[in-house]
């Protein structure tokens, strides 16, 4: 459904570097019925999709430990961050994206994963909308040490934590990426491990 109260938007190119940044100009209807120009940028990086990995039977989830270089230069001390599974579609559906995903960063090889729910991550300067998934491993299901692809330059270590923990790490600021904490939390809420 579009929306009646934006009219006119003009759409120009900021950087087609690694990612599309571009910048939008339009007019917005205010309540009182006038018109104002407003100017945005959004950052297009195309859409993603998390899960979490969970091992219900040892009480464990798999997570992922990286150098991230945006945190790093915005004070976290050495840029690593604990994060779930994660990737970008690439055009590919979210499910079978995240299977591979899966794959590629911690070695576990999975046949089935479970949508949860969807949600923009940065709404008022991302466009991407990411795809969260549960699934569940077995030790008999790694078939790799994970890492991430080699033509990425991921270098990602594979870490098994006892699910309790995870929630123990987000409160002392272990973790803090946004999509490992929700995920963590939906599993919370949702009881799996007390099932």
């Amino acid at each position: 459904m579009l929306n009646e109260r934006v009219r006119h938007i003009k759409k120009e190119l900021l950087s087609d570097n690694w990612y599309t940044l571009n910048k939008f100009s339009f007019e917005y209807q205010k309540d009182d019925g006038s018109w104002e120009q407003q100017y945005r940028e959004a950052y297009d990086r195309g859409n993603g999709a998390a899960i979490l990995l969970c091992n219900q039977e040892k009480g464990t989830v798999i997570l992922t430990r990286q150098f991230r270089m945006p945190t790093y230069v915005n004070g976290n001390e050495d840029g690593m961050m604990v994060e779930v599974c994660a990737g970008l579609l690439d055009g590919d559906h979210p499910e079978d994206c995240i299977k591979k995903e899966v794959e590629e960063e911690t070695g576990y090889h999975i046949n089935e994963v479970t949508k949860v729910f969807e949600s923009y991550m940065s709404p008022g300067s991302v466009t991407e909308i990411l795809y969260f998934f549960l699934g569940f491993y077995e030790d008999r299901m790694k078939v790799s040490a994970g890492g991430g692809a080699e033509h990425e330059t991921e270098n990602i270590e594979v870490l098994e934590y006892p699910f309790e923990e995870t929630l123990t790490m987000i409160t002392d600021g272990r973790i803090k990426d946004a999509k490992t904490i929700m995920l963590l939390q939906y599993t919370a809420l949702t009881g799996i491990f007390n099932a």
